[in-house]
């Protein structure tokens, strides 16, 4: 947690954004697994409610009235039979203390702050709800389907939070620094274990428990597979062949709940073929490039365009695509090998606030996203930077046989492609490379103390002298 203060600012600075009514922000419950008692997948607090109110603990409601100024915490005293179970855990009011929340009281006292705002005809702002269990809250609160809530939520408190949320704090940043620390445990990790015979399942589960050590737990599910044409491929019984790459995509979260996302490809064998290389450093360039021209005030699109164009050059030169640059980019030709954004904002969650929605947090009223385009359908990030932001840099390049097939049988961008040519890479797999990236007063920097090795030689280098 941080200081007290610092919640109580963010509250205040979030009933001046959103000026009226009053603010519910639910926290989360346990998620049981197969059955009631089994919580085996982790407790993991909600962002915003995290953010305003700090508190990392089951059945908490956060309410604040932006009018009076009035703040409770919501929830329900544990009794002897659970501090048998799990011990002694401060009292509701102590929680709200610690935070500097005044009011406190038991959890269903939502219900009547509930009906006397609604009596009043106040707004009641909500955020999109995601778990099952608040939707049904929600819907007996106020009377809307879970259907329907996502559209119903609160544009100007999603707004608000974005707003709040987008520019790290410097105290945030060093939490994000720390999370960037695991994910270089994480990476290594990877690198020291990666050899022939030993199956993808198994190289996973000691990176997770890297990050489960370090801090509270991965900050997503860790993908690991030699198939890395495959965006969220995870980790299978398949053992890793020499001559094949494998591509590990994942990050670490801290125990105050910030995190880190880093992606690197490496050759199974510790030695990159010819053609592997070239592919290779091509990515590499790319990924650097954004390091050089990433800036406040440029639009994370323009950037994401320019990677775009860097990449379609040099895959030009080894013939894979032919045409006019600017013209086969402004088709979409190198979505056939980058199908994705080049990035997205990263902070409590590592597409961080995506469940806002976004349209609102990725993009503004002049960089919205062209759903009609394969590519940038799926870009996240492409609005204009400021100091404090925090992105990833994800350059990829990626050979997928069942796009390849259905772009050459439609004819779609035959005059910027070699279809010829990408059918000897139909079994290359994938290559990306990512890390986070802290906008600064003037240009950007990566996060993290040490950097993951990422350049060919680099991680050749490593493989080689710290092989376990």
């Amino acid at each position: 947690m941080f200081t007290k203060e610092t919640y109580i600012e963010r509250r205040k600075t979030l009933k001046q954004l959103v000026g009226n009514g009053i603010i519910v922000l639910f926290g989360n419950n346990e998620s049981p697994c197969n059955y009631p008692s089994n919580c085996y997948y982790p407790f993991r607090q909600d962002s915003s409610f995290l953010y305003y109110f700090g508190l990392n603990e089951i059945g908490l409601i956060g309410v604040i009235d932006c009018e009076s100024g009035d703040e409770w915490l919501l929830g329900n005293d544990v009794d002897v039979e659970d501090i048998v179970w799990y011990g002694t855990v401060p009292t509701i009011s102590d929680l709200a203390a610690i935070v500097g929340v005044e009011k406190s009281a038991p959890v269903n006292t939502i219900s009547k702050i509930v009906a006397d705002a609604k009596q009043k005809s106040r707004r009641i702002h909500l955020l999109p709800p995601y778990r099952h269990d608040n939707q049904i809250q929600i819907m007996d609160l106020i009377g809307i389907h879970p259907a329907c809530q996502k559209e119903a939520a609160s544009l100007d408190l999603i707004k608000a939070v974005v707003e709040m949320r987008s520019t790290k704090t410097a105290e945030e940043i060093a939490e994000l620094e720390r999370a960037s620390m695991i994910g270089y445990e994480m990476h290594t990790k990877a690198m020291r274990m990666v050899r022939p015979g030993r199956t993808e399942k198994f190289i996973a589960g000691h990176i997770d428990g890297v990050a489960h050590s370090l801090g509270a737990h991965e900050s997503f599910a860790t993908i690991f597979s030699q198939h890395g044409e495959i965006m969220h491929g995870g980790p299978s019984m398949d053992k890793l062949e020499s001559g094949r790459l494998v591509l590990c995509d994942c990050g670490g979260e801290t125990i105050n709940n910030y995190c880190s996302d880093h992606t690197r490809t490496m050759p199974v064998n510790g030695k990159y073929t010819r053609q592997q290389k070239e592919i290779y450093d091509i990515v590499d360039e790319c990924h650097d490039l954004v390091l050089d021209i990433a800036k406040p005030e440029m639009k994370y699109f323009d950037v994401h365009l320019a990677v775009c164009r860097l990449m379609t050059e040099r895959l030009k030169e080894l013939g894979l695509m032919k045409g006019d640059v600017d013209e086969a980019v402004a088709q979409g030709a190198h979505a056939m090998f980058l199908p994705h954004g080049l990035g997205h904002m990263m902070g409590m969650d590592v597409h961080d606030m995506e469940g806002l929605g976004q349209i609102h947090v990725g993009f503004d009223e002049e960089t919205r996203p062209n759903l009609e385009q394969f590519g940038t359908n799926c870009l996240r990030m492409g609005r204009r930077l400021k100091e404090g932001f925090v992105v990833t840099d994800e350059p990829g390049i990626y050979f997928i046989p069942a796009l390849i097939d259905d772009w050459k049988a439609k004819g779609h961008c035959k005059d910027f492609l070699n279809f010829d040519l990408l059918d000897k890479y139909r079994d290359f797999g994938g290559i990306r490379i990512e890390d986070d990236l802290l906008i600064t007063s003037d240009g950007c920097r990566f996060l993290g103390e040490k950097r993951i090795p990422y350049h060919t030689a680099d991680v050749e280098k490593y493989m080689e002298e710290n092989a376990e």
